[in-house]
């Protein structure tokens, strides 16, 4: 049977990601792989001219908006491939009422955000952060203490999506127990990836570490606050790798000056960045860090090069493997 690819070597494909991100992530390998189905054309959203041959754009951190007025201007447009995480900053309503399909390099981003969680899983329960500052402030060695150890810990994940299930396989390997909560969480999936599904209150507070995968939107925004942090166990960790929205910031300040046996690390806060001075920064059982858990140097290019993959497969005429759809939006990070 003859390659639908024989068909489409005229794909025009626009790119438009921000200039910061538009040779990391799309590098070299990515756009010769795509070159051999189409060719590359750069779409200035903001000010370019009429592009009524683009069928196919990709776009990630830098893109604004795909608004009525930016689609007008690309009148053939079938596909959008975002070589970032979540569609939701760039696909307005506008993208699915023309019918425009939509496919996201979350998979690929979500490798970096799950090896980054289960490295702080780890190191928490070595206790390495607070250790460590300890000696950086008496400036001496410290006493090992707070040690909790891998073997027979508990581990609570909140979202048990793309990348909630990805930590979890990181830990199935270890001899511990790993609790959910995720209200659209189906229990085959749970069992598959090793987890027990439970309620945010027993993961709270079952959990030795709570680590934050959910989506942030209007009925998760500040899920994390007063009454659920008084749940969590003496000696816990506090993980956010999601979304700053996701915890109230205001209630956990107060939380961690009253409980210095909790800890906090956090990459992710709200607003983003915290403004200098936040107390945050000035309290010792907690780290931020500027939102890194996600892809970045290096391993930015595998998300040019799995937006690579999936064009190649539309251009053949082959089902998409990360495709989105509006409806399942809400429920996505």
């Amino acid at each position: 049977m003859q390659s639908v690819a024989s068909g489409r070597r005229d794909l025009v494909v626009g790119t438009c990601i921000g200039e910061e991100w538009s040779r990391s992530v799309l590098a070299d390998r990515a756009r010769d792989v795509i070159r051999q189905r189409g060719d590359l054309v750069e779409f200035d959203p903001v000010s370019g001219g009429v592009h009524d041959d683009v069928r196919v754009l990709i776009t990630g951190w830098g893109t604004p908006p795909l608004s009525a007025g930016v689609l007008d201007r690309l009148p053939s447009l079938e596909l959008v491939l975002h070589a970032a995480g979540t569609v939701r900053v760039i696909a307005t309503p506008a993208v699915w009422e023309r019918g425009i399909r939509v496919s996201t390099a979350t998979a690929a981003n979500a490798v970096s955000v799950a090896d980054f969680t289960y490295a702080q899983i780890q190191l928490s329960l070595k206790n390495v952060w607070r250790l460590a500052l300890a000696a950086r402030s008496t400036g001496g060695p410290v006493r090992r203490a707070g040690i909790r150890g891998v073997d027979g810990a508990t581990v609570g994940l909140v979202g048990l999506g793309h990348i909630g299930r990805l930590v979890a396989r990181r830990l199935a390997e270890h001899d511990l127990r790993l609790l959910a909560y995720d209200p659209f969480a189906r229990a085959e999936e749970a069992a598959e990836a090793g987890v027990e599904l439970a309620d945010l209150a027993t993961v709270i507070g079952a959990g030795d570490v709570l680590t934050l995968h959910a989506p942030h939107n209007a009925a998760t925004d500040n899920m994390i606050s007063t009454a659920e942090l008084d749940l969590m166990p003496a000696g816990g960790t506090l993980i956010n790798t999601a979304r700053g929205g996701l915890v109230d910031h205001d209630a956990l300040v107060a939380f961690l000056t009253r409980r210095s046996d909790v800890f906090a690390l956090l990459d992710v806060t709200e607003p983003e960045v915290l403004p200098a001075g936040h107390p945050l920064f000035a309290l010792d059982n907690v780290l931020v860090t500027p939102h890194i858990a996600g892809s970045l140097g290096t391993e930015e290019a595998r998300l040019g090069d799995l937006v690579a993959a999936e064009f190649v497969r539309f251009a053949d005429g082959l089902p998409l493997e990360h495709e989105v759809h509006e409806d399942r939006l809400a429920s996505s990070a």
